[in-house]
């Protein structure tokens, strides 16, 4: 009758025994069946070590001197395949040095023959209940990444648990992903997100901003450069794809690229595989792209402004990020999070967001998304003299304007209002708005005002516009 009890309908553990001795082979398996477990024998380590690459073994006991492969050799060639194994070397006397020596490669512990059947059976039942243990931290873990998976990100509007759905599908593939969304809405965080949550979280995530770099520089950025390839080039310098090499690289505002350069992503989206500037050597890598813009990618290949090709081989996975006047209900838990966070980074009580504030703030609809937020929050927090943050203490535009620069409907006080001055503040959040969304690209900007470059240079002059990254 088995002397080990174990659970109603548990798989019980799998042991294999390897050694070339028939007699204790089968002294070991009467004995391990007897106490509940499964056992399979092997004659020789290398059929040993076949079989255990077969799968399904929780345990292997290991005899260390062996025909044709040494229980040494066996044990690191298991712990190599799999870091969570559990193996014991079966030693003579004489040879302990050498079972130290296994332990060394992976082995969880030896014992010294002869044995009694009771010593070997204890050592077993403590190593698989380490290896269970092992295997409980790893679940737990992943359930615990699982539950703060999406931490960095406030939301509890439909529109971005939908968001949240997406990265959790397309997070374990390969699949290239493209994010859509105004600037400000956390583009780049959702790739992080994406990242992190992938089997490349161990690998790079290199981040290149195709809007910040001047067009020059974009393939040596790109694709690296040797030593001498061009004015200026003091030495070979790696470029983002080879520094991404097993991770992932995260094009930002890809729309900015030039139709050469675009060619060349093109080439080593399909191929990965590239040559530096300068260089005849093909380097291939394998990464992840992951790209975004603030910008309508369809219309601009239908204008001929983009690649059709690039953009149907980025547009794999689109993730479509909603800007924050779409999500109303996340605004409060923006503002009390901010709140928070600058409190506690300047070491001040958190102040009281006054009834009048926070209903002038949820009504105004952030053209500059949650980066404008938390830009507005920092300010109200680091200025608040007192306990209060009060309607008084908002920027003006926001005070008297009811959130009208957002197109809502101005709010007119029984004492009337300055028609001019609410017509300046309207137009200077337009120009605002359009500069952001377009990276402070003038030309760009003016197209959506539908203005003259000359105009909209004229009205940022006007109203002192000036750029604040």
């Amino acid at each position: 009758m088995a002397r080990r009890s174990t659970k109603k309908n548990a798989k019980p553990p799998r042991i294999l025994v390897i050694d070339d001795e028939a007699v204790l082979r089968k002294a070991l398996t009467r004995y391990f069946e007897e106490e509940g477990y499964q056992v399979e024998t092997a004659d020789n380590g290398k059929s040993g070590l076949e079989r255990y690459q077969q799968g399904g073994i929780d345990l292997a006991l290991v005899d260390l001197m062996m025909p044709q492969m040494s229980g040494r050799d066996v044990v690191k060639a298991i712990c190599e395949q799999d870091p969570d194994a559990m193996a014991i070397i079966m030693t003579a006397y004489g040879t302990i040095p050498s079972a130290v020596d296994a332990i060394r490669v992976g082995a969880y512990h030896y014992i010294t023959k002869p044995f009694e059947l009771d010593d070997i059976g204890a050592l077993v039942k403590k190593a698989l209940e380490f290896r269970q243990l092992k295997l409980e931290n790893v679940e737990l873990r992943k359930k615990l990444e699982q539950h703060n998976r999406f931490e960095k990100f406030i939301g509890q509007s439909p529109q971005i648990r939908h968001v949240f759905d997406v990265i959790s599908k397309v997070a374990e593939t390969d699949s290239t992903v493209l994010i859509f969304g105004e600037s400000g809405t956390g583009k780049e965080l959702i790739a992080r997100a994406i990242h992190e949550q992938s089997g490349r979280a161990d690998g790079p995530m290199v981040t290149v901003n195709c809007a910040a770099m001047p067009e020059g520089l974009l393939e040596s950025e790109f694709f690296g450069h040797v030593r001498g390839a061009f004015t200026g080039a003091t030495m070979t310098r790696a470029g983002r794809f080879a520094q991404a090499d097993g991770g992932t690289i995260f094009l930002d505002e890809i729309a900015d690229m030039s139709p050469k350069l675009q060619v060349k992503v093109l080439r080593v989206i399909q191929e990965r595989r590239f040559q530096p500037v300068g260089s005849n050597e093909v380097v291939e890598v394998d990464v992840r792209i992951i790209a975004a813009t603030n910008r309508d990618l369809s219309k601009m290949v239908q204008e001929g402004r983009f690649r059709e090709d690039l953009y149907y081989r980025l547009h794999v996975i689109p993730i479509e990020v909603p800007p924050l006047r779409e999500r109303e209900t996340d605004i409060a838990l923006f503002l009390q999070h901010f709140l928070e966070k600058y409190s506690q980074e300047n070491g001040v009580s958190v102040p009281h967001l006054a009834s009048e504030a926070q209903q002038r703030l949820l009504e105004y609809s952030w053209p500059g998304n949650v980066r404008e937020l938390e830009n507005m929050m920092e300010r109200l927090v680091v200025l608040s003299k007192n306990s209060e943050i009060s309607l008084e203490d908002l920027p003006a535009n926001l005070v008297n304007s009811n959130g009208a620069s957002a197109g809502r409907l101005v709010a007119i006080p029984d004492e009337g209002i300055s028609f001019k001055d609410v017509v300046g503040r309207f137009e200077k959040d337009l120009l605002v708005c359009a500069l952001k969304k377009t990276n402070w690209n003038k030309n760009q900007a003016a197209n959506l005002l539908r203005l003259n470059r000359t105009t909209l240079i004229e009205k940022i002059k006007k109203q002192r516009l000036e750029r604040h990254d």
